[in-house]
């Protein structure tokens, strides 16, 4: 039973949808005080949160059982990602749910900016009627330059282009096509700063973004401009804004994201040309039910050690969908835990061989299931998130190679380890069905199912050595459901596979591993 710990609030339908796994006990806690948790995480193997709880070293240090840290939000910032990274700890958040709602409340601070709906609102709640007061600009003609063309930033893009904006925009991580799909002009940073008439940030809070808008940056703008931020608090730095605002040359500003969460003295509280609001980006009901959803969809298959579709710190890896990737997942891992309970040498490097149609996927994750299967018995808990981490750890030297030209089957995985002046080949195939099924170990060609209780021995080549395992399994009651035979060459050395239907006690490997003609033993649990 995987026990999850909810300290941050997340819609009901997530709610009900984690109740509904038969291996999942949820504790809901939202808004629970840092120092409770502290004395209650140890047996929780994955903690839900917003940005209400900081994911301290600390924190984590008190959770020994954590797999998972799952944000049912975008941002990361109040997690210590390198240090769960460290710890072979999934990170998992929802980015793209709150898109939309994000983009829209951009477009309507910047509407109660540039029309002074706020000031007016609150001169009417007086009983007061002065229409000259409150003369605003229209967004019609203007030039709006967005920070970061991601998702938020190219649903405002669009937006303003309904307003007949000129837009102009500034990312250097994704390609001119994307600028052209979404008729925003690539621009240089010195560019946008000096001709926007209006200015919007939708950037991550990371070390380059940190602090980005300051006294240089907002010495090169235009006067007048509007400032945006429903990104990230700290991505411009607020004195040098409340600087601006004050002295004029920043004729509004836009904020829903604030360097401190809440702020205890906010001084744009005073200005009536600022439009606030308490970081509500993500605070409509449609979001949080897309987030609540996904957030509910990926903490089950994360605690399970299945794919998930937004890991933060796991190795770059696709989505997957139904391609050969995905169906040789499950096949890897189990060759790397065949592996490791096989080899009985300290390997210091793996080469790793990718056949015909697999050659030509990215096939990252078949590198980390292996990797995880490989090293599972280390002290150190080995997950996808730290599994070339922990390889790195143990000096194993990884190599990864294409042979597109192979034709024996339509795809084919396979490994090589090779340490101590010795080596190790296993292999495997994917059958539609799917079927996992090893085929090669080492000089041995087979097609075994990657499946349960399995004894693996070698013995020479001659007569009578598959009565001999046939009898000694027998007459301890142990009934064999796949027999798999193969061999090097005439009367060389043969190897035998066998899985049984139940346990295989260690007294009946011991017994066969002393009779005549066996060269080795090993039972291997998959």
């Amino acid at each position: 039973m995987y026990k999850i710990l909810v300290t941050g609030s997340i819609h009901e339908i997530g709610l009900e949808m984690l109740r509904k796994e038969k291996d999942i006990e949820i504790q809901y806690a939202p808004d629970l005080p840092l120092a409770e948790i502290f004395k209650i995480i140890a047996p929780f193997h994955c903690i839900l949160t917003r940005s209400e709880t900081p994911i301290s070293k600390e924190l984590i240090d008190k959770a020994p059982k954590l797999k998972v840290i799952a944000r049912a939000a975008v941002g990361i910032g109040n997690i210590d990602v390198k240090y769960a990274t460290e710890k072979g700890i999934l990170v998992i958040n929802t980015p793209g749910k709150n898109t939309n709602s994000a983009a829209e409340l951009t477009i309507g601070l910047l509407l109660s900016a540039m029309r002074k709906i706020i000031p007016a609102h609150l001169h009417m709640s007086e009983l007061k009627w002065d229409r000259h007061s409150f003369t605003g600009t229209e967004l019609l003609g203007k030039t709006i330059g967005i920070i970061g063309l991601g998702n938020v930033g190219h649903r405002v893009a669009r937006y303003a282009k309904a307003f007949e904006m000129e837009v102009l925009a500034f990312d250097p991580y994704i390609a001119d096509e994307v600028f052209e799909r979404h008729h925003a002009k690539k621009c240089s940073w010195n560019e946008l700063l000096s001709s926007a008439d209006v200015i919007t940030l939708h950037v991550p809070k990371t070390e380059e973004t940190t602090g980005m808008i300051g006294a240089e940056e907002f010495s090169k703008m235009k006067s007048g401009v509007v400032i945006l931020n429903s990104a990230r608090g700290g991505v411009i730095q607020e004195k040098y804004l409340l600087k601006e605002l004050n002295s004029g040359k920043v004729a509004a500003a836009g904020i829903d994201t604030w360097e401190e969460e809440p702020p205890r003295d906010n001084p744009f509280r005073k200005l009536p040309q600022v439009v606030m609001s308490p970081h509500v980006g993500a605070s409509t009901t449609e979001a949080q039910i897309r987030i609540a959803e996904s957030i509910a969809n990926q903490t089950p298959r994360a605690l399970r050690g299945e794919v998930v579709e937004y890991p933060v710190n796991m190795p770059s890896v696709q989505v997957l969908g139904s391609g050969p990737v995905s169906s040789y997942a499950s096949l890897a891992e189990k060759l790397g835990v065949f592996t490791s309970q096989y080899v009985e040498f300290t390997p210091t490097h793996l080469d790793i061989k990718y056949r015909g149609k697999l050659a030509k996927e990215d096939a990252t994750l078949l590198r980390l299931c292996f990797l995880k299967g490989l090293l599972q018995s280390h002290k150190n808990y080995v997950s996808y998130v730290n599994a070339d981490q922990q390889a790195e750890n143990v000096g194993l030297h990884i190599e990864e190679s294409e042979d597109a030209g192979f034709t024996d089957y339509e795809s084919a995985l396979k490994c090589t380890l090779s340490g101590e002046g010795r080596e190790f080949s296993i292999g495997g195939v994917v059958f539609s069905g799917p079927h996992p099924r090893i085929t090669l170990i080492n000089s041995f060609v087979c097609e075994f199912e990657a499946e349960g209780t399995i004894m693996a021995t070698t013995n020479k080549d001659r007569p009578g050595m598959v009565g001999i395992l046939g009898a000694c399994l027998g007459e301890n009651g142990v009934n064999i459901d796949q027999f798999q035979l193969a061999r090097n060459t005439r009367g060389g050395e043969a190897m035998s596979l066998i899985r049984v239907d139940d346990e295989l006690p260690d007294a009946v490997v011991e017994e066969i591993r002393n009779k005549e003609g066996i060269t080795s033993v090993i039972k291997i649990v998959l």
